[in-house]
């Protein structure tokens, strides 16, 4: 480190004082190291293809904690387990009788702001005029931190607005406003999607692109004004996702593996996160554990072609689900999405102990054998976070909504015939919303909807029983005991801010009724 003086020195004379400082200036311009200049270090390349694979690396960690906790948070599914009590901060989350020190709501809000500050590190410091590689990285980072505001405020509705690097005097962030944090989203994804450093797909069989694209920048766009009610923007955003012709729905295999490794990157696919077949770089995860079917402690017997053996058996089908598919004789679509106790046995599946079940288990988003590695504990599957049927029922609300009811049919019908059913002369919302459950189910997208839609309430009854499935194939509803449980308006319409948050953070105000 260039400092200079010792404390031997200002013990001297003066003049030899300085003759000594003069001698021994050179001697002490020592170069520092292991310290990045921030001036000098996003100027290469490397560094900034760096930068822009940590954001990439972050998203890929949420697979765990983000999509157990926001699928729990549905009328659709039970924890799951062995039996009661299996996980207790499951059953919390899908009876909402979680408070503010539940560690999925709190890992979840830890690792969004996580992604906000790489992405604000980019912006903070690197110049898009420097190169192509600098603005692609830059617009990246918008993206990445408008989808980070998008589930935040959707989540807790006025997350602390960051859109810099803190310094220490500025760790105590209020809430936002939320048409400033709204704001922030759309200004980042219109300045994406402008610059023209985003990625394309080539082709609609184009299974090269990794990378976020202008495509998915212009879907979560739509995505923020639909939530703000900007019918027509929203529906102007997803039009031009469609109209791109750089995407269509998957029917080269049975919908329900559309999900497997095998086709990861498909058409169908707007972003997804990126793994590989190889033993020096699998990633450690319970996430194949925790979806995998109740096997560990020898309650089912699977043939090894049906999925792998070993799971916990969380995150399984209500009845209420299963209604809801057959009240439009969708069969296909539900055999694809989970699999009823007469089809698991027809496929040499034997259930040998009781467990929590309501007689369904899920199938699209199962991890067979060979995708499981390291006996579960990693896979080789790629996360899918958006799909162009997501785009299409968007689409098809923001067009309904804004007065465009051909566009709108036009999106459900393509939906439809690849479910197998018939065509729709006309919709409404409430075919919409069904066929967004329907298709969607078990994607992590349904708390957020039905919380906009201010239909909380069909989940008030969770957590009034559970399901108990017996080896024959019997369900039994078990009454928990509870008295309070439920969604409750006006709480759960929002998430709390963890209690680790409120307690250090003294200008944040924790949210109504927790």
């Amino acid at each position: 480190m260039k400092n200079g003086k010792n404390i031997l020195t200002v013990l001297v004379a003066a003049v030899v004082a300085t003759l000594t400082l003069a001698s021994c200036s050179d001697l002490l311009d020592i170069p520092r190291k292991g310290v990045m200049d921030k001036e000098t270090y996003y100027q290469d390349v490397n560094n900034l293809e760096g930068a822009a694979a940590a954001m990439y690396t972050e998203v890929r960690g949420w697979e765990y904690n983000v999509l157990l906790c926001k699928n729990m948070l549905t009328d659709d599914f039970y924890a799951g387990g062995a039996a009661r009590g299996d996980n207790i901060d499951l059953e919390k989350l899908n009876e909402f009788t979680f408070d503010s020190e539940e560690s999925y709501i709190e890992s979840m809000f830890k690792t969004y702001y996580s992604l906000i500050y790489k992405a604000n590190v980019i912006l903070g410091n690197v110049d898009p005029a420097s190169g192509d590689v600098a603005a692609r990285v830059v617009a990246e980072a918008r993206v990445f931190r408008a989808w980070a505001y998008f589930e935040l405020i959707s989540l807790w509705g006025n997350p602390p607005l960051v859109d810099h690097v803190l310094s220490p005097s500025e760790y105590n962030m209020p809430n936002g406003e939320t048409e400033a944090l709204w704001g922030l989203v759309e200004s980042d994804l219109t300045a994406a999607i402008s610059s023209g450093k985003l990625s394309e797909k080539s082709s609609v069989d184009d299974n090269t692109q990794w990378r976020v694209t202008k495509q998915y920048a212009q879907a979560l766009l739509g995505k923020a004004y639909l939530w703000q009610k900007k019918y027509e923007d929203a529906s102007k955003a997803f039009n031009e996702v469609v109209n791109s012709g750089k995407y269509k729905l998957f029917t080269a295999e049975p919908y329900g593996d559309m999900f497997l490794s095998r086709n990861d990157m498909n058409c169908e696919s707007i972003f997804e996160s990126q793994r590989v077949n190889d033993p020096d770089n699998y990633d450690f995860g319970l996430y194949n554990l925790m979806i995998g079917w109740r096997s560990s402690g020898g309650e089912m017997t699977i043939p090894s072609n049906v999925c792998f053996t070993g799971g916990w058996g969380f995150v399984l089908p209500r009845q209420a689900l299963y209604d809801a598919f057959q009240k439009d004789g969708d069969t296909y679509r539900r055999s694809e999405s989970f699999k009823t106790f007469d089809e698991i046995k027809a496929m040499g599946v034997t259930v040998n102990k009781n467990m929590v079940s309501a007689g369904f288990w899920m199938w699209k988003n199962r991890i067979i054998t060979d995708e499981a590695i390291n006996s579960g504990w990693s896979n080789i599957r790629n996360t899918r976070w958006m799909r162009y049927a997501e785009v299409l029922l968007c689409g098809a609300e923001a067009n309904l909504q804004a007065g465009h009811a051909d566009v709108a049919t036009n999106y459900v019908n393509q939906i439809r015939s690849r479910a197998q059913l018939p065509a729709k002369a006309s919709v409404t919302l409430d075919d919409i919303k069904l066929e967004k459950r329907l298709e969607m189910c078990g994607e992590a997208l349904r708390y957020q909807d039905l919380v906009r839609w201010g239909e909380g309430s069909l989940m008030k009854d969770n957590g009034a029983s559970y399901p108990d499935c017996d080896p024959s194939g019997k369900v039994t509803l078990i009454s928990t005991n509870q008295t309070s449980y439920g969604f409750k308006d006006g709480k759960h319409d929002r998430l709390p801010y963890p209690y680790t948050e409120i307690m250090l953070n003294s200008e944040i105000t924790q949210n109504p009724n927790y």
